[in-house]
């Protein structure tokens, strides 16, 4: 009678040996993963060769968290990201792709009908399909990478001549533009040296809110790391979008707007967008006033950790987050902006800021004065 009982310990003990060593072996597969896509962030990664060790590499793990799936014994679900390692499972619905081609990113850029692919400047292609979940930016790890911007903005025919000087700005410095036409005159754009540039698209009697949320999608916009969402009124001569985003880089915002010239602006509603001459970017503003009663206590809006919906620049990861508080119904974007300390990645009173080095300013022109 007492052979069954020693079988069943056996079996017990078997059974938890075996256990720890699939464990053991799934996490020391998580590993490899994690070190490839690692060692992924460089340039080289690119080669057919280390996308299909990669591809290998992530297959096993798939297979592993399959096989050792057990519930709640400790291992980790065949149908979810495992954060911790920073590994990330294949997108859904392309295991039928060939190893190594996939793309898992779009952009903006216009792609010539017939020319050499080789030739074309505009290739933003990340250095690898698969990076660690949570490995910064690429401009936040290599001081020379190139950083990309799209300039999105909604525009009409009566703002041509300031749109067309914001514009040359931007693509001056290889950024992408996007107009959102909401008066439905596309033709009226088309002498503009470089309108065949830009991305044009139609909506009647639409705002940039309604634009940003059909077509910004954050999938798409993953390429940019950064998205201007502006209005078309805005005076930019004495503005740098290079020298800009260097600064929002290195002061570590994720959501920011250009300060205000007082002097030349032709209306400005809160005082904290007005530019301050003794410093590079504020994030804060002091007043007394019980109106206002902003101190150093102060923990939001209007005081500190708050951009006007104007002129709103964003980083990519600050944009996949406003894109979904964007409402389908959203009109005019009022009170939206007292929303955006949410999508500050962080704490809004240091990761949200004004900008002064490098200033805007407000234009309400008289559409009358252009010759079109």
């Amino acid at each position: 009678m007492k052979k069954p009982r020693r079988c069943g310990v056996v079996a017990a003990v078997v059974a938890l040996v075996l256990l720890a060593c699939l464990q053991i072996q799934y996490h020391h597969l998580k590993v490899v993963v994690f070190l490839v896509t690692s060692y992924c962030s460089s340039p080289r990664c690119s080669t057919p060769r280390r996308r299909h060790y990669i591809y290998l590499s992530i297959s096993m793990l798939n297979h592993w968290s399959f096989q050792v799936d057990l519930g709640k014994a400790g291992f980790a679900s065949g149908t979810t990201q495992d954060n911790r390692w920073g590994t990330r499972r294949i997108a859904t619905g392309t295991r039928g792709l060939p190893r190594g081609i996939l793309q898992p990113h779009s952009d903006m850029d216009l792609r010539p009908l017939y020319s050499d692919a080789a030739t074309h400047n505009h290739n933003r292609e990340a250095p690898c399909f698969l990076l660690p979940l949570h490995s910064p930016p690429l401009y936040a790890q290599n001081k020379n990478y190139d950083r990309t911007a799209l300039l999105a903005m909604a525009v009409g025919i009566s703002q041509i001549k300031n749109v067309d000087t914001m514009a040359r700005k931007f693509l001056n410095e290889n950024y992408a533009v996007m107009l959102f036409h909401y008066d439905g005159n596309v033709d009226g754009w088309h002498h503009l040296e470089w309108s065949h540039k830009a991305i044009h698209i139609l909506a009647h009697n639409q705002t940039k809110w309604w634009f940003a949320k059909r077509f910004l999608h954050p999938d798409v916009m993953s390429i940019y790391d950064f998205i201007f969402l502006w209005d078309e009124d805005l005076g930019l001569d004495n503005f740098n979008p290079r020298r800009y985003l260097d600064i929002m880089v290195s002061e570590g915002l994720e959501i920011t707007q250009p300060a205000l010239d007082p002097d030349l602006s032709t209306d400005i509603h809160h005082r904290i967008t007005i530019r301050n001459k003794m410093t590079k970017v504020h994030r804060r503003i002091y007043d007394n006033r019980p109106s206002m009663n902003c101190s150093d206590e102060s923990k939001g809006p209007p005081c500190t950790g708050w951009v006007e919906g104007m002129a709103p620049v964003f980083s990519r990861a600050a944009w996949k987050c406003v894109w979904h508080l964007i409402q389908n119904d959203l009109i005019h974007g009022w009170g939206l902006d007292m929303k955006l300390g949410y999508c500050a990645q962080g704490d809004r009173t240091e990761k949200v800021g004004v900008i002064d080095n490098t200033t805007a300013v407000i234009r309400f022109e008289d559409p009358c004065e252009y010759d079109l």
